[in-house]
């Protein structure tokens, strides 16, 4: 058995019986939908005609947010359905951004994620969904696929029918029966300043030079989905990354001159433990309640890269205080050990990041190749900045080799950030985002700090000996460098949501 929905939009008549019937049933909070209609008018005045789409869970055989959850509480059932449990979710919203269809949302009372799970407790007793059996005009047709004796099988056996996203590779289990193909590929109808009887709950997405939209095609009524992920989330990116960077120099400070003494020997792992403990800290602060934290190591799903990088974390913690630990203790040739054998697992924590962005697929700016190499570059460059502060054998800012790598992997991260990425998934949704990147969001300001950040300590290292001109260009070298990663990372994560998945 395996239920799916045909969608049959010769039928529909936009009445909205269906999204009535399932927030009454299911007690869906106002502003947040499981089902609902989007207007799509194509055609100019007097040839125009208003298409209506319902929109919805498609119930994937191959669900990212299943696969990204990191506490199993979204799971497929025998019976095909993909179901929430909402008392197992931690409200990390990863499931968000991992659905290309915009079907899941956050409860804000519960602080947990929710969506369509076809009336499971209808189901299961034998009567269809709450939206089926409403439609006066028996536009929504549910059952068993599997079947192929029942209605909905014979609809999709014999009708010609579309599916939303299948480049997505999710095997959707809704198909559609005369959609108009625009109405159910994002990025293609334009969006007024305020829809058709109602305003919109945020302005529409900007639209860079070169995507300008047909004048003959607009979306007159759709929903609103709030961005699932802001601060925490690019704020982490920089704080992981210098606690990566410290611990990726922390074994090769003696190769590149750097004095020994006190600083050699403990400040990579305080700056490590330090801004590792804030990434922790936004980590937690981010889903709202600390206790739901422990789930992701207690109940973990081993699929999602939110429980593989919490491991990574945990692992890099705990090398990062053994190693201080020894050293406290005099045991210095061990720490110097620990120090390498944590040199892989701090490329990790930078880099697997890449791995998690992967995940959602519901946002073609992130699916992106290359992004472990830029975090572990962007690592690297924090690594460098501390090797350059710290005094070096022979004294001489020109010789110094920390230096010399923090200018060009600044230069290199500053090139990651202008070139023209080949995304994992290619499609007009995926170039409107990086058009929104490079010119909405202002990624320029972001490059030029980098650029500023590389001239400045090249200045700095130019002028050699420890004079304080010298000391001010390094550490504005690096403190353009931060806000030029910083804004980057703001930019990129707003970007990426800003193409809506309806």
């Amino acid at each position: 058995m395996g239920y799916g929905f045909v969608i049959d939009q010769r039928r529909c008549i936009g009445c909205h019986a269906c999204t009535v019937a399932c927030k009454a049933e299911n007690e869906v909070p106002l502003g947040d939908f499981r089902t609902w209609v989007k207007y799509t008018e194509k055609g100019s005045f007097p040839d125009v005609r208003r298409h209506f789409t319902v929109l919805r869970c498609n119930h994937c055989d191959a669900a990212p947010c299943v696969e990204i959850c990191p506490v199993t509480a979204l799971h497929k059932r025998p019976d095909a359905i993909v179901d929430l449990d909402r008392d197992q979710c931690i409200g990390c919203r990863a499931c968000m951004q991992a659905c290309p269809y915009d079907a899941l949302y956050l409860n804000e009372e519960r602080g947990t994620a929710e969506k369509c799970h076809y009336c499971a407790h209808r189901t299961e007793v034998g009567l269809e969904p709450a939206c089926v059996i409403v439609c006066p005009e028996q536009a929504i047709v549910a059952g068993d696929v599997d079947d192929s004796g029942s209605r909905i099988a014979g609809l999709i056996r014999d009708e010609a029918t579309s599916q939303r996203r299948l480049e997505k590779e999710t095997k959707p289990r809704v198909w559609y029966l005369d959609v108009l193909p625009e109405s159910i590929e994002p990025g293609c109808a334009a969006e007024p300043p305020q829809y058709l009887w109602a305003d919109r709950a945020a302005p529409p997405p900007p639209v860079p030079g070169g995507f300008e939209m047909p004048q003959d095609l607009i979306t007159t009524l759709d929903v609103h989905h709030k961005p699932a992920w802001g601060w925490h989330v690019w704020t982490y990116l920089l704080t992981k990354n210098v606690a990566a960077g410290a611990m990726i120099f922390a074994p090769v400070a003696a190769l590149v001159g750097a004095s020994a003494g006190a600083a050699r020997d403990y400040l990579p792992e305080l700056v490590a433990l330090i801004f590792l403990g804030v990434t922790n800290v936004l980590l937690v602060h981010d889903l709202g309640r600390w206790e739901r934290f422990w789930k992701i190591l207690l109940q973990p799903n081993t699929r999602s890269w939110l429980v593989k990088g919490a491991w990574v974390l945990t692992a890099f913690g705990l090398l990062i205080g053994l190693s201080l630990v020894c050293r406290l203790v005099g045991a210095d040739r061990m720490a110097d050990v620990l120090r390498w054998i944590d040199l892989p697992v701090a490329v990790m924590a930078s880099g697997y990041s890449a791995w998690l962005f992967g995940q959602c697929k519901g946002r073609d700016l992130w699916l992106e190749k290359g992004l472990f190499l830029q975090l572990v570059a962007r690592a690297a460059l924090f690594g460098a900045a501390l090797g350059m502060l710290l005094p070096q054998v022979p004294a001489h800012g020109y010789h110094n080799p920390c230096g010399h790598a923090f200018v060009w992997l600044a230069v290199i991260c500053a090139f990651g950030m202008v070139y023209e990425r080949q995304r994992a998934v290619r499609g007009r949704a995926a170039q409107l985002a990086e058009a929104i990147l490079r010119d909405s969001f202002r990624c320029q300001a972001a490059v030029s700090l980098m650029v500023l950040g590389a001239v400045s300590a090249q200045i700095g290292l130019l002028l050699g000996g420890l004079t304080w001109l010298r000391w001010i260009c390094l550490i504005l070298g690096l403190a353009c460098a931060t806000m030029g990663l910083f804004f980057y990372e703001r930019s990129w994560i707003r970007a990426g949501q800003a193409v809506p998945n309806s």
